[in-house]
């Protein structure tokens, strides 16, 4: 007679009784994982074909190669305008840099850059300003720490002692 462990020995393959169910479906494709880890160190980004008019407000790095219009506020991150992006807008970040074209004013806490292929129309203030050959700046530009009221005072105090004083050895 015949036994089941007759048939494993043999390497016959055992059949089941149970009930079947429908098998899963087989696939080769690898799973992939849509969420995914975020790396927080790339930018944000808008894209070329995105406009937007209106206020943009975040503390994320920005790269944009779409068009905006309005205001653009990033406090301590960086802001990328893209080749193709075009800002009509006024833009405070803690680092901007200008390879498209902006109309507005810049501020930037640490260093606005302006590649070869920027072109910024308006005001800019800064600590620091980089412009590379190539690039086109139209308007008034504020460059280096600014004085403190105690220290612009103390200089045109010291200042107007001077010329006093010069004139007083004149006479």
């Amino acid at each position: 007679m015949w036994r089941k462990e007759d048939a494993k020995s043999q390497g016959v393959p055992e059949i089941s009784t149970a009930p079947a169910e429908s098998p899963a479906p087989v696939s080769n494709a690898k799973a992939v994982n849509v969420a995914g880890p975020v790396n927080s160190s790339s930018p944000a980004s808008i894209s070329q074909g995105i406009r937007i008019k209106g206020e943009v407000i975040g503390k994320e790095d920005l790269f944009i190669d779409g068009h905006i219009d309005g205001k653009l506020d990033l406090g301590g991150a960086s802001v990328t305008i893209g080749p193709n992006g075009s800002i009509k807008a006024d833009i405070s970040a803690r680092e901007v840099i200008v390879r498209g074209t902006v109309t507005g004013k810049v501020s930037a806490r640490d260093r606005v850059q302006l590649w070869s292929t920027g072109r910024v129309e308006g005001e800019v203030q800064t600590d620091r300003l980089a412009i590379e050959d190539g690039a086109i700046l139209r308007g008034k530009v504020e460059a280096g720490k600014p004085l403190n009221k105690a220290n612009e005072a103390a200089v045109n105090s010291a200042a107007a002692a001077a010329a006093a004083g010069s004139g007083k050895a004149a006479l």
